[in-house]
């Protein structure tokens, strides 16, 4: 029963489905590895439990009759020795399956995981009697060889180069994300001053309007298509402030989801570089935008020059 429970709780652990037990071949060689360790603690105890029926035959049933009350100290005796021996066998399986469990949970914790266990499920029989049909097929069949990975004998380390890995993605990242907040206080910089420039050229456009007087038709239709390409603009910004929030907040939420999946990573910071080269061709687009008002003041400082003489 001890051994199928620790079955059970590696099925638990590992939620891979793939082969006999729900896990892929390297786990579940594991689990057969274990197995194989069960099954020999368990003959042990077998064969203990045997010796001392055998040692009570050899030294006790030495007359042809006996009394009740032999028999009755007879079978106490037997009873206290199996006891201590099944009580210490039990005892020592519990600590076997904590050291298993300490194994596991110590290399989940170098990668930042942590794994659950459903204790409510170890007693469910179908699951019991379907780790006995494993055990059977793998133990009592001839067809069966041994495979290289169950001669381990224990766990393979873990060496530091993994978390040394995560950390200076974990690093990388958070230099990254300053990167972006320092661009974003600059996109919202030129974005106010392309504000401020909008409300400078309406200015412009209405004192112009005053002056003209006869050309008071085209210079509507130029106070309009400047209104359209100072909309045109605030959106063209209002949206690039809105890509870098949410840029910002996904890399926020990326430095977290890196410590549970770290093969995401590279595909994160792949995304990211691309994020910000968009980014980088939208302020060229301002850049040329902003060239254009500039023609569009020299035009309109030329007219007002025009009607001055």
């Amino acid at each position: 029963l001890f051994t199928y429970f620790s079955v059970y709780l590696s099925l638990c652990l590992y939620p891979y489905l793939q082969a006999e037990l729900g896990l892929n071949e390297h786990h579940q060689n594991e689990v057969i590895n274990y197995m194989r360790f069960a099954r020999f603690k368990r003959g042990l105890c077998l064969k203990t439990v045997d010796s001392c029926f055998q040692d009570l035959k050899d030294s006790r049933l030495v007359e042809e009759t006996f009394t009740v009350d032999e028999v009755v100290d007879m079978l106490d005796g037997l009873r206290t020795v199996v006891h201590s021996e099944v009580e210490s066998e039990l005892i020592n399986t519990t600590y076997t399956n904590v050291l298993l469990l300490w194994q596991l949970f110590s290399q989940a914790e170098k990668w930042y995981l942590k794994l659950q266990t459903d204790v409510s499920e170890l007693e469910n029989r179908e699951l019991l009697e379907q780790v006995a049909e494993f055990e059977k097929s793998e133990f009592t069949s001839s067809n069966k060889k041994p495979s290289a990975d169950l001669i381990k004998p224990k766990l393979a380390p873990l060496n530091e180069g993994g978390s040394e890995l995560l950390n200076k993605t974990v690093a990388c990242l958070q230099e990254e994300n300053e990167k972006l907040k320092t661009r974003l206080k600059t996109i919202e910089t030129q974005a106010t001053a392309a504000l401020d420039e909008k409300s400078k050229l309406e200015k412009s456009l209405k004192d112009l309007q005053m002056i003209q007087g006869d050309q008071k038709i085209n210079a509507n239709q130029d106070i309009t298509e400047l209104e359209n390409k100072v909309a045109a603009l605030k959106c063209h910004f209002e949206k690039t402030l809105n890509d870098s929030t949410a840029n910002q907040k996904f890399l926020e939420e990326n430095l977290v989801t890196t410590k549970h999946d770290l093969l995401k990573v590279q595909d994160q910071l792949s995304t990211a570089e691309k994020e910000l080269e968009k980014k980088f061709q939208q302020t060229a687009a301002y850049r040329n935008m902003k060239e254009i008002l500039t023609k569009k003041n020299e035009q309109i400082k030329d007219l007002r020059k025009k009607l001055s003489k």
